[in-house]
C-alpha cells in the first residue's frame, strides 16, 4: 500500500511538473514572438541581423517543443505508459545538453555579437531614413526615450548620407535635447540646427541599450534556469516512475 501510495504521489507530482514545463514553454514562445513582432523594441533595429532572427526562431522552436514535451510527459505520467516516459526522459536529456551547448557558445561569442551589433547599427544610422519605417520608428523611440544620440556619441551620425549631402545643418530630431528645444520639437526625421553645434543629447545609446539587453537576457536566463531545474526533476521522477511500473495497462489511455 505504501509502495502504491509513493507511485501515485510520483505520478501526480510528475504530471504537475510537466504542466509547469508546458507553461514555461508557452512563456518562451511568447518571448520569442515579442522579440520578432514588437515594433518599439531594440530588436527591430537589429532586424537585418541574421543571428538575431535565428535566435528568435530558436526560442520559438524550443518553446514549442517544450510545450509538446510537457504534454507527452503529462500523458505518460497520468496513464503510466513506460514507453512514453522513456521517450520523455531521452528528449529531456537532449534538450538539457542542447541548452548547455547553446549557453556555452553564447558566452564565448559575446565579443563577436557585440561587434555585429555595432556594425548593424552603423548601417542603420548611415541609411536613415531608409525604406524600413519600423526600424526608423524604433531607433527614434530609443533615442527619444533614453535621451541619447547615436550608438557611442552623436559622431555616429556623421556617415549619414542625407546629413552629408544637405546644404543645411541637419541633425536627427529624435536626438534633440528637449530641455533646449525651442517650441514644438519634432520627434522623427531631420531638423535644422541653428549652429554647427547640434542641440542634442551628449550621451550615446550604447550603455542604455546594453542595460536593456542585459535586463531581458536576465529574464531569459532566469526562465532557462527554471526550465532546467524542472527538466532535472522530470528526468528523476520519470525514471523512478518507470522502475515502479511493472505492468502497463493501455486500456487506460484514451482512444482518439
Amino acid at each position: 500500500t505504501m509502495g502504491n501510495g509513493c507511485v501515485t504521489a510520483t505520478k501526480y507530482f510528475l504530471f504537475l511538473l510537466n504542466f509547469i514545463f508546458f507553461l514555461c514553454g508557452a512563456v518562451i514562445v511568447g518571448f520569442g514572438l515579442w522579440l520578432l513582432l514588437d515594433n518599439q523594441s531594440f530588436i527591430v533595429v537589429l532586424s537585418d541581423s541574421t543571428a538575431v532572427k535565428t535566435a528568435c526562431y530558436i526560442l520559438i522552436g524550443v518553446g514549442a517543443f517544450s510545450m509538446l514535451l510537457g504534454f507527452l510527459g503529462c500523458l505518460g505520467a497520468i496513464y503510466e505508459v513506460r514507453c512514453l516516459l522513456g521517450l520523455y526522459f531521452a528528449c529531456l536529456l537532449l534538450i538539457l545538453l542542447a541548452q548547455i551547448t547553446a549557453g556555452t557558445l553564447i558566452y564565448f561569442q559575446k565579443d563577436a555579437l557585440h561587434e555585429e551589433t555595432f556594425k548593424v547599427i552603423g548601417t542603420v544610422l548611415d541609411g536613415y531614413p531608409g525604406n524600413n519605417s519600423s526600424v526608423m520608428q524604433a531607433w527614434d523611440f530609443i533615442q527619444r526615450t533614453m535621451e541619447c544620440c547615436g550608438w557611442t556619441s552623436q559622431q555616429d551620425w556623421s556617415g549619414n548620407m542625407i546629413i552629408k549631402n544637405s546644404s543645411m545643418l541637419l541633425f536627427p530630431c529624435s536626438c534633440q535635447n528637449i530641455s533646449t528645444a525651442a517650441g514644438n520639437a519634432s520627434d522623427s526625421g531631420f531638423c535644422e540646427a541653428p549652429t554647427p553645434d547640434w542641440p542634442v543629447y551628449e550621451a550615446g545609446c550604447a550603455a542604455s541599450v546594453e542595460r536593456w539587453v542585459l535586463t531581458n537576457i536576465g529574464v531569459v536566463l532566469g526562465i532557462c534556469v527554471g526550465v532546467a531545474v524542472i527538466e532535472l526533476l522530470g528526468m528523476v521522477l520519470s525514471i523512478c516512475l518507470c522502475k515502479n511500473i511493472h505492468r502497463e495497462d493501455y486500456s487506460k489511455v484514451p482512444k482518439y
